[in-house]
């Protein structure tokens, strides 16, 4: 499995970085706002609400860097396989991200 450290070409995400360090910071308070509801008492159902709307926006992330390894790495891969007639890469890709939905989906 090809890991981030192994790769030195630029990412899928590359180009949307900034938005997606944004969308975890923004993650980030929204969690840090939950456990000062709890350090609170605030109301349980209260508290479960915002942890929701947090799963949502991790799920948001995620599916957007999914599809970002889709359309670049494994777009890519079978562009790699065309010119050198080895789908090998093709399918570490696919297995990636099978392996990224399983995890996703648990």
């Amino acid at each position: 499995m090809t890991t981030s450290t192994q790769n030195p070409t630029p990412h899928g995400y590359t180009a949307d970085k900034d938005a997606y360090l944004k969308r975890l910071r923004r993650i980030e308070g929204q969690v840090r706002g939950i456990a000062r509801m709890v350090e609170e008492d605030q109301y349980c159902i209260d508290i479960l609400t915002q942890v929701a709307a947090v799963n949502k926006a991790l799920h948001a992330v995620s599916m957007g860097l999914l599809e970002e390894h889709i359309s670049h790495c494994v777009v890519g891969a079978a562009q790699e396989a065309q010119n050198s007639g080895s789908s090998d890469a093709v399918q570490e890709k696919v297995q990636e991200a099978t392996a990224a939905i399983g995890r996703l989906l648990r």
